[in-house]
């Protein structure tokens, strides 16, 4: 424990009984075969046929250790949820008390948007400002526990600044690659948190090239690319069990979730059919609905085309920087998880999202991410479609703090001078 009180990372000492139900790793793709199942206890990135892996559990035997009754009593964090979770024990949790974010009403714009059954979960509130922290904790910390040297991922930004500051934490090297566009704070963030870091002239994708690159030349290293190891879906999955949690085990009729790689969709996904199995939660699914930008929309196009796979994205441009993953690997899951729910997927322009952002702002003192912003731009459109009624329950993933991102939310107060007055009223 660390002068605060809070989990830092202990050395490991094995698997503690009781603690994490995970079995086995599972291709996503050639789930059945022979050598479709991976060992978890080894540093495991895809399937030989490059297909994402999966974690497993022994889902009686988390169901045999704990209940909703026992999690309830748990600290609030996301290690709450540790039945369901890869790390094999808590002294190998890298932590900054990440977890249990606010699921906020969002009367005032639920009212403007037709939807007055719209909730808000803020993943603001999380270390580095970003839902990736929740993926960072959990990566970092089955990374540590694992024995890996240190790890290294392409980034727009946000998951960059997240693994830079819980490796440091974990006391692991990080080597972050990220577009010169990508925010400047995060950019900052990772260079504070001692991250060996490099700008690229190009997309995400040309980031991946670079890390993959520098990996060959590093024995020992984790490729925490998207989707690229099992364990940051874990972290994210655990937005999905948060809702259902704060909900008194029950889901909404939809969620909404900004898409680029797809990774926080196909974890919420992934954890709510766990919580299905436990019987914590009924047999119907929120519909789920994935986000895109117009600028980089392969997910939506894809759908909208009945298609299995997505295709390369050409020439991706959004202000929410967040969407920019033109070719994301995991573009199969996120179809996959949509269309099981009855969901669909949506693209918004960047005149759209902006506005969506000032509008939520107004509304309810809310500085949105552009990424979060797009959702709510979303939910204007399918509800002019009638695609959401006004007595759905929808809620709503803000992937982050809008204050990461200034240039979208331009500051032009009036001026006054020192000598002058102001009005008596705004209006």
């Amino acid at each position: 424990m660390t002068q605060q009180g809070h989990p830092r990372r202990e050395e490991a000492s094995g698997p503690v009984p009781g603690y994490s139900a995970l079995t086995v790793l599972e291709c996503s793709r050639c789930t059945g075969d022979a050598g479709s199942f991976y060992d978890p206890g080894q540093i495991q990135g895809t399937c030989a046929c490059g297909a994402p892996l999966l974690a497993r559990y022994d889902l009686e035997a988390a169901a045999a250790w704990t209940s909703p009754q026992q999690i309830a009593a748990r600290p609030p964090s996301l290690w709450r949820y540790h039945e369901l979770l890869p790390v094999a024990s808590a002294g190998s949790a890298v932590s900054f008390g990440e977890g249990m974010t606010p699921l906020l009403p969002m009367e005032r714009l639920g009212a403007e948007l037709g939807v007055p059954r719209l909730l808000m979960k803020d993943e603001s509130p999380l270390p580095t400002g970003s839902f990736k922290a929740r993926g960072a904790a959990v990566g970092v910390s089955r990374a540590a526990e694992l024995g890996a040297a240190g790890v290294a991922l392409p980034t727009n930004g946000n998951a960059g600044s997240a693994w830079a500051a819980y490796a440091a934490r974990a006391g692991l090297p990080c080597l972050v690659v990220m577009p010169t566009d990508a925010p400047e704070i995060t950019r900052a963030e990772c260079i504070a948190a001692g991250a060996e870091t490099y700008l690229v002239d190009g997309l995400i994708g040309d980031a991946g090239r670079l890390v993959r690159g520098a990996l060959a030349a590093r024995p020992g290293y984790l490729d925490a690319s998207t989707l690229k190891e099992p364990y940051r879906l874990e972290g994210k999955k655990t937005i999905g069990l948060e809702i259902a949690e704060q909900l008194g085990w029950r889901t909404p009729d939809v969620i909404i979730f900004p898409t680029g790689g797809g990774v926080g969709l196909i974890g919420i996904a992934k954890g709510l059919r766990e919580l299905r199995q436990l019987g914590w939660i009924g047999e119907a699914l929120p519909r789920m609905v994935a986000v895109q930008a117009a600028g980089c929309a392969p997910i939506v196009r894809a759908f909208e085309q009945q298609a299995d796979q997505t295709e390369p994205w050409p020439d991706a441009r959004t202000e929410a920087f967040g969407l920019t993953v033109p070719d994301p690997l995991g573009g199969f899951l996120a179809l996959e998880a949509i269309r099981a729910t009855g969901g669909t997927a949506v693209a918004v322009t960047d005149e759209q999202l902006l506005a969506s952002q000032r509008q939520a702002a107004r509304a309810e003192g809310t500085w949105v991410c552009p990424e979060g912003a797009a959702c709510f731009a979303a939910v204007e459109q399918l509800r002019r479609t009638g695609w959401l009624a006004d007595g759905d329950e929808v809620v709503v993933v803000n992937t982050g703090a809008g204050l990461k991102y200034p240039q979208t939310m331009p500051a032009r107060p009036a001026l006054v001078s020192a000598n002058g007055q102001i009005p008596a009223s705004s209006k």
